[in-house]
């Protein structure tokens, strides 16, 4: 049985049906899951998901109870009783002979289902690659490692990949790479970033996206936009040398951000932004793009002095990316505004607004509660 656990909606998904929890009932799940096959008494449960809180051992009664009741769907999936011991989560595990999917072994359809997530993570619909995923079981194909990875990035489930040992920390570490620069200052962040690259950490694929891409943003927000021009030279090199057009809209972006940081002459903003509203986006309509420029385009009108139609873009590009589903995206997105906003403060309700809307996302991607086993991770690779 393969389970969609999203931390971000509080849902559960197995064989095409999904769960929906309250927080708590949530908590209680994933914690017995990390924990699949171990039992555990009532204190040790309170201990575990209602820490530094009173409740009483009738409370974790209340939610097994809830719980299973809203499992109850979902065949196979059960929460045990283990008398005078106390509870214990149990997947099912299939008779060798019973749940051989036929389509499994066929690598034409794992090439097919692959070039279809290639294809949603080129458009940006991150909602789609999700969906898909979830119905593994259903349509009867296996997600590949990369995926399986990246899944769990697009979704925001910071917990997934900070404590989940399926896939090689190595797989996980440019994921959690990017959302430690999402959270730490800009001054915190670059020499991180810069140290990964001098150490080539990262396995190559990711290696390069962090040196012709990730960087670019770390430079201009750390107020260095003038090191981030320098190297977009080298970006646009690279990608012609690998072939790598799909970075083309973003890098575009990115230095679109870093002329307005660097107060560049307007004519040759406007130029660029030209470029990439009636060029790019038309031929390439992809939701991350469109999504992201509305956000750069709305921080070039606010430096401008143009509040009103700067929040409306901001507004309209935050609302593309939300719809596309990319979390990581959105929270890029909002750590743009806000460290821009900290070098050319708008006015204060505007600053205000998306500085609790950043906040918001954090707390919803569970940054708060896991800051500090990201920085040890981070820590641990840099010494």
């Amino acid at each position: 049985m393969h389970l969609d656990i999203n931390s971000e909606r509080f849902e559960i998904t197995a064989e095409g049906f999904t769960v929906e929890l309250l927080p708590k009932e949530f908590a209680l799940f994933q914690f017995l899951y990390r924990n699949v096959g171990r039992t555990f008494t009532r204190e040790q449960l309170l201990d575990k998901v209602w820490p530094l809180e009173y409740p009483v051992e009738r409370t974790v009664d209340d939610h097994i109870y809830r719980l299973r009741k809203k499992l109850k769907p979902i065949h196979g999936l059960e929460i045990r009783t283990i008398r005078g011991l106390g509870y214990s989560l149990v997947l099912p595990v299939p008779h060798p002979a019973e749940g051989v999917i036929p389509t499994l072994a066929d690598p034409e359809l794992h090439e097919t289902m692959r070039t279809l997530f290639s294809k949603y993570q080129l458009y940006g619909q991150g909602r789609s690659m999700l969906t898909l995923a979830r119905q593994q079981d259903v349509l009867g194909y296996q997600l590949d490692t990369f995926y399986s990875v990246y899944i769990q990035f697009v979704q925001g489930d910071l917990d997934w990949l900070l404590n989940k040992s399926e896939a090689p920390l190595r797989d996980r570490l440019f994921y959690l790479l990017v959302f430690f620069c999402l959270t730490k200052s800009p001054e915190q962040t670059l020499p991180v970033c810069e140290r990964v690259l001098a150490l080539k950490l990262l396995p190559p694929p990711y290696h390069r996206e962090m040196e012709i891409l990730t960087i670019l943003d770390v430079y201009t927000l750390a107020g260095e936009p003038n090191k981030a021009l320098e190297r977009v030279s080298f970006s646009y090199r690279v990608i012609a040398e690998l072939k790598y057009d799909s970075f083309i809209p973003q890098i575009t972006i990115a230095e679109l951000l870093a002329h307005v940081v660097a107060g560049s002459p307007e004519p040759q903003i406007a130029k660029l932004a030209d470029a990439v509203e009636n060029g790019m986006l038309n031929e390439k309509p992809f939701l991350r793009e469109i999504g992201s420029y509305r956000v750069v385009k709305g921080l070039w009108l606010q430096r401008k002095g143009e509040s009103t139609e700067a929040e409306k873009q901001l507004d309209e590009g935050l609302t593309v990316l939300d719809r596309s589903g990319f979390v990581p995206l959105r929270l890029h997105s909002l750590y743009r505004i806000v460290n821009v906003f900290a070098m050319f403060p708008p006015p204060l309700a505007l600053q205000q607004k998306y500085l609790e809307l950043y906040n918001l996302e954090l707390d919803r991607i569970g940054v708060t509660r896991l800051s500090a086993g990201l920085d040890a991770v981070i820590r641990e690779q840099l010494a």
